[in-house]
């Protein structure tokens, strides 16, 4: 399942994030719908609003299938026929869809069979892995490997110069499966649209977190197809949606478990050494500045971005598959000199203190 995500960039970095080329192959930034209603967060729940991507078709007859909007959304698919004033009364969730019944229930077929097709977007998402023997869940961050894009004179280089000033060049987005629908209060009131996430068998490597996860589509290709239901038929489609292993994760601070904690602290790396919860450093903080320099709440300026040398990649896999605490791992011990040279190299002066 998926109960939990973070997308905490400002709107501006979310949009070169998504940066595509259409059926024509140009270079394009998605348009927004209703992009004030876009709030980041480092800690998002169902009920509240997240962005997805769509097709432009959805929203204007004569568009073409294959450009895109980012619209801020409900979480909780809200269908169609519901018909309650109160979208929170709903009596089931649908939060989750799951893949091998998602032809079967009305909620989700209807809208799937009209095209309704949406990606998700997010840094990643949150999954809890119970403890053996205790009553304790330990929180894990799980995203995409970063590795980072082709930069100017590669051969696939926009013919605009301009173009690479615009292009994403840091954080990989997660993109999940999601269907989506358009309620109408039956009071009268502004429509609503809303989502759910689309889930199959976990791969190999969260099987010991989670049996279930997000359907991710794992690259261009599968997000376009995805998204054009104008060309690609929902058959065509749901081939897509199957696990992947291209994956990868690390444990988290249990101050995520509240969904009204919204830090970098969420998602900051912690290690399983001992039972007692390590509280985070303000070296680890720092580490996390290439993901906030901005702050979730509002829009700041654009700052240079940062040589690839500052970048940690997060490729530990700290996985606890009993109560005792496990040994700690070669990439653990990478990760903390890492830490420990910044703090040693760093002036006292200029050291960020705890949040």
């Amino acid at each position: 399942m998926c109960g939990r995500t973070s997308c905490h960039l400002p709107r501006d970095a979310l949009t070169r994030a998504c940066a595509y080329r259409d059926r024509q192959g140009q270079q394009r930034l998605p348009q927004w719908k209703d992009p004030d209603r876009y709030c980041p967060s480092y800690n998002k729940s169902p009920q509240s609003s997240s962005p997805v991507l769509l097709s432009r078709l959805h929203f204007e007859k004569d568009a073409d299938s294959s450009e895109r909007i980012i619209a801020p959304m409900w979480w909780g698919l809200v269908p169609s026929w519901f018909k309650e004033s109160d979208p929170s009364k709903l009596q089931f969730n649908t939060t989750n869809c799951r893949s091998d019944t998602i032809l079967e229930k009305q909620s989700f077929k209807v809208p799937l069979g009209k095209g309704r097709r949406c990606v998700v977007l997010a840094d990643g998402f949150y999954e809890w892995q119970r403890c053996q023997g205790t009553s304790q869940r330990q929180p894990y961050f799980i995203y995409f490997p970063q590795i980072k894009s082709e930069k100017p004179g590669s051969k696939d280089t926009a013919d605009n110069p301009d173009y690479w000033d615009k292009v994403w060049d840091n954080w990989r987005l997660l993109t999940m499966a999601g269907i989506f629908d358009c309620w109408d209060p039956p009071g009268g009131g502004e429509l609503l649209y809303s989502y759910t996430i689309i889930t199959v068998d976990s791969c190999r490597s969260l099987r010991d977190i989670h049996h279930r996860m997000p359907a991710i589509l794992d690259g261009e290709e599968a997000v376009s197809k995805w998204l054009d239901f104008g060309e690609v038929s929902t058959q065509e489609a749901l081939k897509l949606i199957h696990p992947t292993e291209n994956i990868t994760f690390h444990p988290v601070s249990q101050v995520v478990n509240n969904s009204r904690n919204s830090t970098p602290e969420c998602l900051a790396p912690v290690h399983l050494v001992t039972n007692k919860e390590p509280k985070v450093s303000g070296s680890s903080q720092r580490m996390m500045q290439w993901l906030t320099t901005k702050s979730p709440k509002k829009e700041a300026p654009q700052t240079p971005q940062k040589d690839e040398s500052d970048i940690p990649q997060w490729s530990s896999q700290f996985l606890q598959k009993s109560p005792l605490p496990p040994k700690r791992s070669a990439a653990a011990g990478l990760l903390e000199r890492w830490l420990k040279q910044e703090k040693e190299e760093e002036p006292i002066a200029k050291r960020p203190h705890s949040q």
